[in-house]
């Protein structure tokens, strides 16, 4: 088969996903692959940006949203933002290509994973939260116009049990748990960043094995902050939890810091400040911009006389002195 006629396949909705990209399709082009990048993208995606993947990936597609608005499903695993993920079905439409690997743009590559292109469709790896359920963040196919017309078909039909692209692929493809264990792509290539210490033991005897970090969930390493200087990632102001297994996240910001932040410079798309920075330079703005009142000066202190004749003529200084606390007090110190 034609290296030529095969690719890999991701997709940006969003400029924030794009930066993943980018990312991805660096990390790709570093490890020597030797076929097509291919990126499907949605019209939220920017001009500058949609310039900047041009530099990386061999295509730049631009396609329709699709949306499963599956707000309950989506409710449930509290991801509301992956109804637009049935976007992904579009990569079935590539037919220009006789097979390739979809991989999510919160991917990494981490070495060559060409040798994924001898698997057959539907393969996958198992995902960390049902075994039985294969994770659509990397995934072996073969582009076909049927099978992209089935799957909108049964998208509009059938739906998602989970309101994203996984419930509905994995419907679709059910044999996957059982049919054939050759289409079960072993865990290294979609190693979920956020799951590995469930059982740490493994972690430590095939965890440098990975091939391809997955950074589930939805904080995603550009929503962290890195210092070039002290390879330190953390999280953005509003969210002080750790970040889990940073050296993962630290080589995407390495890849990121180093490739890619100085071409979207030249784009005019991202400063060369990290997030936190950002919010803190808002932050000390915002701040800046404040104006601070004078302070209320303090009532003066009157006469045990003067304060008796304003009780007799009903102007107790209720708000101060003699407040209901203060009362309060006064009589208990007498009657104890």
């Amino acid at each position: 088969m034609s290296q030529a006629a095969q690719a890999f396949v991701t997709l940006a909705t969003n400029d924030l996903y794009a930066k993943g990209a980018l990312v991805l399709g660096t990390s790709l082009r570093d490890h020597k692959t030797t076929r097509n990048l291919v990126i499907l993208i949605t019209p939220q995606v920017s001009n500058n940006m949609r310039c900047a993947l041009e530099r990386i990936f061999d295509e730049v597609l631009l396609v329709d949203v699709l949306d499963s608005k599956d707000s309950a499903h989506l409710a449930m695993i509290k991801r509301p933002e992956l109804g637009v993920t049935f976007t992904k079905l579009h990569c079935w439409a590539l037919t220009q290509y006789s097979k390739c690997i979809f991989m999510d743009a919160d991917t990494l590559v981490l070495c060559n994973i060409d040798e994924l292109f001898e698997r057959e469709e539907l393969s996958a790896a198992p995902d960390p939260g049902w075994p039985d359920c294969f994770n659509t963040g990397v995934f072996v196919y073969r582009p076909s116009v049927e099978t992209y017309h089935e799957l909108l078909r049964s998208s509009t039909e059938n739906g998602s049990f989970d309101g994203g692209d996984q419930g509905l692929l994995n419907s679709f493809f059910s044999s996957w748990p059982t049919a054939d264990i050759n289409k079960h792509l072993p865990f290294i290539y979609n190693l979920s960043s956020v799951a590995i210490y469930s059982y740490l033991p493994a972690f430590k005897q095939y965890g440098a094995d990975a091939k391809v970090v997955h950074f589930l969930g939805n904080i995603k390493p550009w929503n962290c902050s890195y210092d070039t200087k002290t390879k330190c990632v953390t999280r953005t102001v509003h969210d002080s939890a750790p970040v889990v297994h940073s050296e993962f996240v630290s080589m995407w910001w390495d890849i990121y810091s180093t490739s890619i932040l100085p071409m979207l410079m030249e784009h005019g798309i991202s400063k060369s400040i990290s997030p936190v920075k950002q919010e803190e330079e808002k932050l000390s703005e915002a701040v800046s911009q404040l104006s601070v009142s004078p302070p209320v000066p303090t009532a003066p202190m009157i006469s045990s006389e003067e304060r008796r004749r304003n009780w007799e003529q009903g102007q107790a200084d209720f708000m101060g002195v003699d407040s209901f606390q203060n009362i309060q007090k006064k009589l208990d110190t007498y009657l104890n």
